[in-house]
């Protein structure tokens, strides 16, 4: 099996599966007084301090949530109900994930002024064109790092530190799920108040997520009833699932340069090979993360594609995995030539990956521009 399908989500590191298989045997509940709640409460605390210590963070500003969806909701309709009492615009992108653009779909139908910046005709973002659509009414900018479907990597250090400056009470948000653990990435040198945060993308556990909230900035709690979490996201915690979450932190956090040089190769790899190739196109920048590489096979449409290449045993996606196939707006913002649109295959990296593997998409490939019916 060859997989290059990470962006969708990535194979549990051993250090992960062990760390939830020893959470389901510490059975306490973390809100218990007893010994056994004592021993998973504490469990808990040692992977809240391996998420913070991942990011810059303190621990006390990490919260434990389901999914990076629930945390970007989380931020995104708490500020609405907060500040948004007083000043009515949302400020994002036109490329954001579906668990952002939902969101700001839905306060919009709610009577909330969204701008959604689009990339300039290079596909590439400005600092200065977010900026400019910021003013005194506006409650949030929320604005992700690494984009899902292309990897191209937004300004938002520099978007939230002149928001900061200009406006210190609007509320600034990341969703930093395809550049946490990938590129260098603490709360230093992205000054947001919010960061969305998910396990199953950097070789954790599904079903655990986690949202950072800069100490001294307050908004609504988005779950209410035990209290856990500080009053901030009740129910109880799932301790296996927080404890994987830890570990895959843990094993992560002091290789992610190296990681990246192997990836940047495998990146390399892939346009040098596309580059010899008829009619196979790299969509993304040669500065977006090397961890998620777009392509399109001009004349074949993307899904048949997919299917003739999991026929060889390589898997791959047609764009983002939470659209279901559906087709994205996102290549189309990011200027992709319309002929190309319906031929886009996502290409995601993780360090597992070799060049040896990239040869063998390629020549899959190949045999599939010989084989399938082209685009009539």
């Amino acid at each position: 099996m060859v997989y290059f399908d990470n962006a969708a989500t990535t194979k549990p590191c051993p250090e992960a599966v062990a760390a939830v298989v020893k959470g389901l045997e510490c059975f306490g509940n973390p809100s218990s007084l007893h010994g056994l709640g004592l021993a998973a409460e504490q469990e808990r605390e040692k992977a809240r301090s391996a998420v913070a210590a991942a990011l810059g963070a303190s621990p006390e500003e990490i919260v434990f949530t389901s999914c990076a969806t629930e945390s970007s909701n989380t931020v995104i309709f708490g500020a609405a109900a907060s500040v948004g009492k007083r000043k009515k615009r949302i400020v994002t992108t036109s490329v954001e994930h579906p668990s952002v653009a939902a969101c700001c779909n839905k306060l919009e139908e709610e009577g909330f002024g969204v701008i959604r910046v689009r990339p300039r005709e290079d596909g590439s973002f400005s600092a200065e064109d977010i900026l400019a659509a910021v003013d005194e009414n506006t409650c949030l900018v929320t604005c992700m790092l690494v984009n899902n479907e292309t990897g191209s990597i937004l300004p938002a250090e520099r978007v939230f530190a002149a928001v900061k400056k200009r406006f210190p009470r609007t509320l600034t948000h990341c969703d930093c799920v395809q550049g946490f653990m990938k590129l260098p990435v603490s709360v230093k040198k992205l000054p947001a108040d919010f960061i969305s945060l998910s396990a199953h993308k950097i070789h954790g556990p599904k079903g655990i997520g986690a949202l950072y909230i800069r100490k001294g900035v307050h908004i609504p709690a988005f779950m209410i009833g035990g209290g856990q979490e500080k009053g901030f996201r009740s129910g109880t915690e799932s301790v296996p699932l927080i404890m994987g979450f830890g570990a895959a932190c843990e094993k992560l956090s002091g290789s992610i340069g190296q990681r990246f040089e192997k990836v940047f190769r495998l990146r390399d790899r892939l346009a040098e090979k596309c580059s010899e190739a008829e009619g196979v196109f790299i969509n993304s920048s040669p500065e977006a993360s090397p961890y998620i590489v777009s392509i399109a096979v001009e004349g074949l449409k993307s899904e048949p594609l997919l299917h003739f290449l999991e026929q060889k045993g390589i898997y791959v996606s047609s764009g983002s995995a939470c659209s279901k196939g559906k087709k994205s707006s996102v290549i189309a913002e990011f200027r992709v030539p319309e002929r190309l649109r319906d031929s886009v295959l996502r290409i995601s990296f993780s360090e597992d990956n070799t060049e040896d593997e990239v040869d063998r998409l390629m020549d899959a490939v190949s045999e599939a521009q010989k084989t399938l019916a082209r685009i009539r």
